[in-house]
């Protein structure tokens, strides 16, 4: 996949936000820690996406927290170098009302805005910046990471019109059957103007199967409002996999071991 090309992509003021307040109780962890506080090879989850984002040096780092929220806090706060914020998520309703709260932080605040998982440990620094190159050299208000996968049954799926355009995101549960058919997903990674990301969060609605303020549904309303919404295929549809269960840990654990042993044929 060429990268786009950064000398012609003009640098504009970045800051990171991280969706970090979920409970994890599908992880049965043993010592009961928050999910990005669960230990891959060693190291938290979150470890992992802050190491991702500092190669691109932001302005700013939030921290969206909830449960267990001071063991959070504590652990970041003891990182080596760490330069955390926090906003917490005292009821969670999904990713868009997650964001949300890192608006008081981001109140004078202009340029774009990263939206990372803290429950994505495996995207490479190289994919970040080249999603980060694009999406400058697009011009777009908000660009989405995609990624093409084999089986896409639970993952909101990239519409496109028939120019390629991005026109929105369908969660699975309120796709149709030809959206359902669709293989680019979304990682849940953006990037968006500041600006243009409040004013749509202020505009979406919990009227779905989840009863949920879904983040996805800002592309829809930028859209509506004349604005440009790009979609960057990322190089392997495995650096954006999220770990919700015991078995998606131990798997994940297991590529992050063939790419550090440097086997070609394994590595992501």
């Amino acid at each position: 996949m060429p990268m786009p090309d950064s000398a012609s992509a003009p640098a504009r003021n970045l800051a990171v936000v991280v969706l970090a307040a979920g409970k994890g109780t599908r992880m049965n962890d043993p010592a009961g820690r928050p999910k990005v506080l669960v230990s891959m090879a060693g190291k938290a989850l979150i470890d992992y996406v802050l190491e991702q984002a500092a190669g691109l040096n932001a302005s700013r780092t939030i921290l969206i927290v909830g449960h267990k929220k001071d063991e959070v806090i504590e652990h970041l706060r003891g990182r080596d170098g760490a330069q955390c914020e926090f906003a917490e998520q005292i009821q969670q309703n999904g990713t868009g009302h997650a964001v949300m709260q890192a608006r008081p932080a981001l109140k004078n605040f202009s340029g774009d805005v990263l939206i990372l998982s803290g429950d994505v440990p495996l995207l490479s620094a190289a994919t970040l910046t080249a999603f980060q190159q694009a999406h400058l050299s697009s011009g777009a208000t908000a660009s989405v990471l995609s990624v093409d996968v084999p089986d896409a049954a639970g993952y909101g799926r990239i519409v496109r019109n028939k120019n390629g355009d991005v026109t929105r995101i369908v969660e699975h549960k309120d796709a149709t059957e030809a959206e359902r058919a669709i293989r680019e997903i979304n990682s849940g990674i953006y990037l968006v103007d500041a600006e243009h990301l409040f004013s749509a969060l202020d505009r979406i609605s919990d009227d779905n199967a989840q009863g949920e303020l879904y983040l996805t549904d800002i592309v829809g309303i930028l859209r509506g409002d004349g604005q440009t919404v790009a979609a960057w295929r990322g190089p392997d549809w495995r650096e954006v996999q999220g770990v919700n269960t015991r078995e998606q840990l131990l798997a994940l654990e297991e590529l992050l071991t063939h790419r550090g042993s440097g086997d070609e044929q394994k590595r992501i």
